[in-house]
């Protein structure tokens, strides 16, 4: 039996891409907490494997010739994991171009722009209209993207695969966004669809008791924001 792999993770919508897939692939894996509230990102030897300071990443025992491998970048992760696997990655050039479309759409656009849309909205020290504005009409329009995008279709590529388990994480905080899925039918039709399948509604659980409110942590807001190269 193969061992497991280690996922480093906190519960937010980065780290849940990879718990889903992880949970959708039905392998085993061990995860190690990554308290990003309290600085465990900026650990030595966590920054040996994930030197921007992020979670999610990942060391596979069983890596590329049988030795490990230690992957960062949740993106990179997925794709790395559906390679190994061969599953929700298609190997036919052309289905997987769909893919990693949508893939590269989440990691450069929706969670970027989402993540600024939580902190004007809800972190930001002082209530910054432009801010607020620029973030939650931008979402605004992201969503609309997906609901054009899912109107022909079940999933953003087609057929499920990774760019929906990296997408999703990033709709279920809609509210937080200012936004109302009733405005995005083909979107809420999705997201329904996805909350219902067991393997992300396991994956979203994985370590939801240690989840903080970060919005009244002042201690955490000091580790999470303001940092610099030093």
């Amino acid at each position: 039996m193969a061992a497991p792999i280690e996922l480093y993770y906190w519960p937010t919508p980065n780290g849940w891409k990879i718990s889903i897939m992880l949970e959708e692939l039905g392998v085993p894996y061990e995860v190690r907490y990554v308290d990003i509230g309290k600085g465990e990102q900026f650990a030595p030897d966590f920054l040996k494997i994930s030197p921007n300071n992020r979670m999610p990443a990942i060391i596979d025992p069983d890596g590329p010739d049988g030795a490990p491998i230690s992957v960062f970048e949740s993106g990179a992760i997925l794709q790395y994991l559906g390679r190994k696997y061969g599953k929700f990655y298609p190997t036919d050039e052309r289905a997987r171009v769909e893919v990693e479309q949508w893939l590269f759409w989440q990691v450069g656009g929706l969670g970027p722009m989402a993540g600024q849309a939580h902190h004007f909205r809800q972190y930001a020290p002082e209530k910054i209209e432009y801010g607020i504005n620029r973030y939650t009409n931008e979402v605004n329009r992201l969503y609309g993207v997906m609901n054009k995008r899912l109107a022909d279709r079940e999933f953003l590529a087609g057929e499920y695969s990774i760019a929906d388990m990296a997408s999703i994480g990033w709709v279920v905080p809609h509210k937080n966004q200012g936004q109302d899925l009733d405005d995005f039918l083909n979107l809420k039709r999705w997201f329904e669809t996805m909350m219902a399948r067991p393997a992300v509604e396991r994956g979203i659980a994985v370590g939801q008791e240690k989840r903080r409110n970060v919005a009244t942590d002042e201690e955490a807001k000091k580790v999470l924001f303001n940092q610099t190269a030093r």
